[in-house]
């Protein structure tokens, strides 16, 4: 009987919320362990599948960038990487838009199926849905990568209101119709901005935010993050995913989050429960 009790707290608990994000827009970038281990992969199809019967509209933007390499060294072809991104001639560029759109996606698409859900695969590239200029790294030429310039979210919204759950992967197109690998963060950043959404949230490797003494820092402010950057808490590979999460903020997303995505249920966690959730939320 103890346990129903529990069962049914857990519910009350989370009704506040149910009610607070009914009809908002989540987007949710999916990478690292979660998209790796199994049951962590099926626990994630199942949140977003219940997102979206409680009346929530999950949007997912995925990586592949394991799969990208893994690909290409079968292949015989070396990653070559420039602060973090990957080199992108045209022989790299069709298996980005292999694995992604293809292979990566797909998977995605079924695992929310099998969970109940309804889903649909889209690239960046479909109804220009992320327009990207070539990107330079300190003037340095990488290939075929891009930086999202404009977003149509008409695509998303469509899908979405007619009850299936978008999965996106991070390839763009400029005004030539020449597609470009994205970093999926930023994808997800711009998207959550062009959405309106309520949040976004980045599934990583790590706990969050952590403090000098590595204790996490579960919510931080705009003017906190960038003291944590000057004083140096935050640094590295941080950096970049702080930086998505400032700049949603800056578009109008109303919060925005790195969570542990090695975490079963970890998105359920993260926006249903009272306590400080499994990462680190950023709020104006």
């Amino acid at each position: 009987m103890q346990n129903l009790v529990e069962k049914a707290e857990v519910l009350v608990e989370a009704l506040p919320y149910m009610r607070r994000f009914l009809g908002k827009t989540i987007v949710i970038k999916y990478g690292g362990h979660a998209m790796t281990d199994d049951s962590v992969r099926a626990s994630f199809a199942v949140d977003i599948v219940l997102l979206k019967h409680i009346g929530l509209r999950p949007v997912v933007v995925h990586g592949g960038g394991p799969q990208i390499g893994a690909t290409l060294k079968r292949l015989g072809k070396e990653s070559t990487f420039v602060e973090g991104l990957r080199v992108t001639d045209d022989e790299t560029m069709d298996v980005v838009e292999m694995v992604l759109g293809g292979k990566v996606n797909r998977e995605i698409v079924e695992s929310i199926q099998r969970a109940g859900g309804r889903s649909v695969g889209l690239t960046g590239s479909d109804g220009a849905l992320l327009r990207v200029r070539k990107k330079t790294v300190n003037g340095q030429d990488i290939g075929r990568v891009g930086e999202v310039t404009d977003v149509d979210p008409s695509v998303i919204t469509s899908v979405s209101e007619s009850g299936f759950i978008p999965v996106v992967a991070p390839i763009g197109v400029d005004g030539s119709g020449t597609t470009y690998n994205v970093n999926a963060d930023e994808a997800a950043g711009e998207l959550a901005a062009a959405l309106d959404s309520e949040k976004l949230m980045l599934l990583t490797d790590v706990q969050g935010v952590l403090d000098s003494n590595g204790q996490l820092l579960s919510q931080l402010t705009v003017e906190e993050t960038l003291k944590h950057i000057t004083e140096g808490t935050i640094t590295e590979g941080m950096i970049p995913k702080v930086g998505c999460c400032m700049n949603a903020l800056k578009g109008g997303v109303s919060s925005a989050h790195i969570v542990d995505g090695r975490v079963l249920h970890a998105v359920l966690l993260e926006i249903f429960t009272d306590d400080a959730g499994v990462g680190t939320v950023f709020v104006p």
